[in-house]
């Protein structure tokens, strides 16, 4: 039996192998540390989990609306409007089985065969992915590493053509942490305004912000800016909920509306238990959300002077999210890999620390690795890549 053509064409999701080359080598007793995860290590917050089992308990286990509980709506648009001073209706916001699932949506009403989505690198590895299933093409824009991998305006217009639907901004992002600044969103806001390009900000890790920097949406900066971005969002990285698969999208009603009469026919609603654990996670105490922040930035501030003292490791320091990013193409030729990516086979197989190599994100001179994970566990990880390097490079 043939597949169909839309899936044949996919990549397999590099951080999937990886990670079950580890659990095999974790099968065979391995001491193997993992700094792949893209999810918090934190448990979701209590008063979250009892919102949820009171939920359970008092009988609300049906369907609920396609886009999502009026409560939830409304939640989300007090969230908009306390964070960014946006002002969404309950028409404008759509609740999906988490935001990658919204993405997926999106894509699927926005595109028609031959549509363009600008996508700047390195990226999150299901954006292309996601465009070419729904008959899209992906176009590429490097972000340079000595610009903090973001783009400039000018390589956004000189990308943009008669067939470009859309640009993804992704900040802070996956897999750099990197967070685009007031200035430079309203630089790249006036290109897409200017050439009537749609903005898809994905804005999953912005309560994950450090060092005292600001998290800003392109939607806030302007009215016309607003009219021109869908935010993409969810509860997943802030409040430690990745399993329970929350996410949404806000922005003009007409897309919404797309978006929510594919939901109908393709999940008919969010999981109703979860929905009620993501109300209390938006009306409830905040505080767990700002120890988990406080957590991770101080494994990064701890880690990343270590990690950046391997031989052949370059780093940009990240401002957001919870990965480092280094580039380590001198690392690899120092070992005597031709590759990145062998280079981190040979890190799982001989120093058993497994991270993801940066072709899957666009970027094959890199690699992810999160610090999502104990600091302890932080440390004996980047003593293990250090003496990899030097025992295998003479140093």
């Amino acid at each position: 039996m043939e597949l169909a053509n839309r899936v044949l064409s996919l990549t397999p999701s590099t951080t999937l192998a990886i990670t079950a080359k580890a659990k095999e080598l974790k099968a065979k007793g391995e001491d193997v540390i993992g700094l792949g995860a893209g999810e918090p290590d934190f448990n979701t917050p209590q008063h979250i989990l009892d919102a949820a089992a009171k939920s359970m308990n008092e009988g609300y286990t049906k369907y609920t609306p396609s886009a999502g509980l009026p409560a939830l709506k409304e939640a989300i648009i007090k969230k908009f409007e306390a964070d960014q001073h946006l002002t969404y209706t309950p028409g404008q916001i759509i609740v999906g089985n988490g935001a990658k699932h919204i993405l997926y949506t999106l894509f699927q009403v926005l595109l028609n065969d031959g549509d363009e989505v600008i996508i700047p690198t390195p990226y999150w590895v299901s954006y292309p992915e996601q465009v070419k299933l729904a008959g899209g093409v992906p176009i590429h824009i490097e972000g340079q590493e000595q610009n903090q991998f973001k783009i400039t305006p000018e390589q956004l217009a000189e990308a943009i053509s008669d067939k470009t639907k859309a640009v993804i901004i992704n900040s802070p992002s996956n897999p750099t942490g990197i967070l685009y600044t007031q200035e430079e969103l309203e630089k790249l806001g006036k290109v897409c305004l200017e050439k009537d390009v749609l903005i898809v900000s994905d804005e999953i890790y912005e309560k994950l912000i450090y060092g005292g920097a600001k998290h800003v949406s392109i939607a806030q900066l302007s009215p016309e800016l607003n009219e021109q971005t869908i935010i993409v969002n969810g509860v997943s990285k802030s409040h430690s909920m990745t399993g329970w698969r929350i996410g949404y999208a806000a922005g003009n009603e007409k897309i919404i509306k797309a978006m929510t009469n594919l939901a109908s026919h393709s999940t008919s609603n969010p999981t109703t238990t979860a929905q009620y654990a993501a109300i209390a996670a938006y009306n409830g105490p905040q505080e767990p959300v700002e120890v988990m922040r406080k957590a991770f930035e101080e494994r990064l501030e701890i880690i990343f002077d270590k990690l950046i003292s391997i031989p052949g490791f370059t780093c940009v320091k990240p401002q957001g999210a919870f990965y480092l990013f280094p580039n380590v193409k001198d690392a690899a030729k120092m070992t005597g890999f031709n590759t990145v990516d062998d280079f981190a086979s040979a890190l799982l197989e001989d120093a058993k620390v497994a991270v993801i190599p940066g072709s899957g994100f666009g970027a094959p001179n890199n690699i992810r690795l999160s610090y999502a994970t104990s600091l302890d566990q932080l440390e004996k990880a980047v003593s293990r890549m250090k003496e990899f390097v030097e025992s295998k490079s003479n140093v």
